[in-house]
């Protein structure tokens, strides 16, 4: 017994030391560019930033902030991440519970559908042409139509919805609720926390997403603050492959701030705001994610 526990012991050891080196690899990165965002850009160029600023300042944000592109950005993902977040959540639940109804006629074949989409997808330039058909091209609505229909949302919607007690919403029909005064009052209340799961899900999609708006936007002041955080990377990129390392030291030496500074007090300001939000729904996320772990 002696030998056991010191075997559980060993084991346990060995498990925190990975976990903590595996912690320690993912969060560095992070740390790192926040260290560099806080840290003057001319002497960022010179190197050996690692866990701490050596040249603290606020310059950099400074300078993001008083940028006009970076403020609409901010505009832009805003509203992208609350509309299309609300409308992916409206539309997904909706079509949820209609695919959880047992009385819905050939429901087999509609979830057959959407199983579909998840596997195969027209590609790139079908889509383009559609979005283009729609008159979508070059237009804010183009980042929320196209993805109002989540089918992965839907299918740990409807496992939900089937997990509810069919006493609750016959108890709701004889009341004098019909379909939607069911769904309203009583099926969507209980979905809280599936609800709140789901809509952090679909709201780090909206915010993260960079990838619509290269492809489907051209007009400058509808770009959402990823896409210019994509843009002031590729130029960072850029400058490094067409200058040598000593025009730049030149170039630093003569601002405070350098262009790998910028951005990483971009990404800072881009990233953090999305972070805030998880302590928020943490609470949701053990019940909202194991749903339709268990096998009816």
């Amino acid at each position: 017994m002696m030998k056991l526990a010191l075997e559980d012991r060993v084991f346990s050891i060995v498990i925190h030391i990975a976990l903590l080196f595996l912690a320690f690899v993912t969060f560095y990165p992070f740390w790192n560019s926040a260290v560099i965002s806080f840290n003057l850009g001319s002497d960022t160029s010179l190197g050996g930033i690692t866990f701490w600023p050596r040249v603290f300042t606020l310059e950099n944000y400074q300078v993001v902030l008083k940028d006009v592109k970076i403020l609409k950005g901010f505009g832009v993902s805003i509203a992208r991440t609350l509309v299309g977040t609300f409308l992916t959540i409206a539309a997904t639940s909706i079509f949820a519970y209609g695919m959880s109804r047992k009385e819905l006629i050939g429901r087999g074949y509609y979830m057959t559908f959407c199983i579909i989409t998840l596997y195969f997808g027209g590609g790139l330039i079908p889509t383009y042409l559609l979005i283009r058909g729609l008159g979508l091209f070059d237009s804010f609505w183009v980042f929320v139509i196209p993805s109002i229909i989540s089918v992965w949302s839907m299918i740990i919607f409807r496992t939900f919805f089937r997990q509810i007690p069919a006493g609750l919403e016959d108890a709701a029909r004889i009341d004098g609720c019909g379909y939607w005064g069911t769904f309203l009052r009583v099926v969507l209340p209980l979905s809280g926390p599936v609800v709140a799961t789901l809509s952090l899900f679909t709201a780090i999609a909206h915010w993260n997403d960079w990838f619509v708006a290269s492809i489907y936007i051209n007009n400058q002041d509808l770009l959402p603050v990823q896409a210019l955080l994509k843009q002031t990377l590729d130029s960072n990129i850029a400058s490094e492959l067409t200058q040598d390392s000593a025009a730049q030291s030149f170039l630093a030496k003569r601002q405070s701030y350098t262009t790998k500074s910028l951005t990483m007090a971009t990404m800072m300001v881009t990233t953090v705001p999305i972070i805030l939000v998880y302590p928020f729904l943490q609470r949701f996320f053990v019940k909202g994610v194991l749903v339709g772990s268990l096998k009816e």
